[in-house]
């Protein structure tokens, strides 16, 4: 059986199971009170959508200027931090870094109903490290939630790498993204293994790559990713959310 020497993680679906809603109005209203106290005023709805009014401008423009350099097929990433300050500046308020990330920090916690690790990620990921092999992140995220909740659910430090979308300027499926991490990284396509709960992105992204990818199927994967015709594009696949499980088998390929 195939070994790698080095495994690339995905984080929501994979790692950690999260519950966001971004249309609550409830966030809305907090958050518009936030950017008040700031002496930017805005009406909750007016602030909704004054939001993705901004995010669908920016990511047009990213997506423009990311064709010219790259395949059409690419998948830009845009740093909400910008989405966050520029909807001060409409507001006439200048808003530094400290105050978008702060601004980022209560987005993402008024959103949030849940955030957790799966049963035995931390074991999975400690005990691929102790067998010698390599352990990375590649994460379609934003760096001023993502790199905040590693450290809060205890795994920032377990990582041999961790890549992040919004640092990159481009998300999965883009080969692009995993380019950067195997050349950041001194990786090998043909050793690596990744892993991800998404059809679509994670195991479509690696097999681009030239790398073998492991599905697993999570509360949060994508509808209509559970059927056997679409399993025939990864590796390897495990129908339900079992990490224990998952450990063993990975184990086992090492034999």
């Amino acid at each position: 059986m195939k070994q790698y020497s080095s495994y690339i993680f995905d984080l929501y679906g994979t790692l950690a199971d999260i519950r966001t809603d971004e249309e609550d109005r409830r966030l809305w209203e907090r958050l518009s009170l936030f950017y008040g106290y700031q002496g930017a005023r805005y009406e909750p709805e007016e602030l909704h959508r004054a939001y993705l009014c901004l995010v669908n401008a920016k990511e047009r423009a990213a997506k423009a200027e990311y064709s010219v350099h790259y395949a059409h097929e690419s998948y830009p990433e845009i740093p909400l931090q910008e989405v966050f300050r520029g909807l001060y500046e409409a507001k006439g308020v200048k808003a530094d870094e400290a105050l978008a990330l702060h601004t980022g920090h209560m987005f993402r916690a008024c959103s949030t109903k849940r955030l957790r690790l799966y049963a035995y990620a931390e074991e999975l990921l400690t005990g691929l490290k102790e067998a010698g092999r390599g352990v990375y992140l590649l994460s379609n995220a934003q760096r001023i939630f993502t790199e905040y909740e590693l450290r809060y659910l205890g795994i920032y430090d377990l990582f041999d790498g961790i890549l992040i979308s919004s640092d990159e300027g481009c998300r999965k499926p883009d080969e692009r993204f995993y380019r950067i991490l195997m050349e950041r990284y001194g990786l090998r396509a043909a050793e690596c293994l990744m892993i991800g709960n998404d059809m679509d992105t994670d195991i479509a992204g690696a097999r681009k790559a030239g790398m073998d990818s492991f599905y697993i199927h999570s509360a949060i994967s994508p509808k209509g990713q559970n059927d056997s015709h679409r399993e025939t594009m990864a590796d390897h696949s495990m129908k339900k959310m079992d990490l224990r499980r998952l450990y063993r088998k990975l184990l086992a390929m090492d034999g």
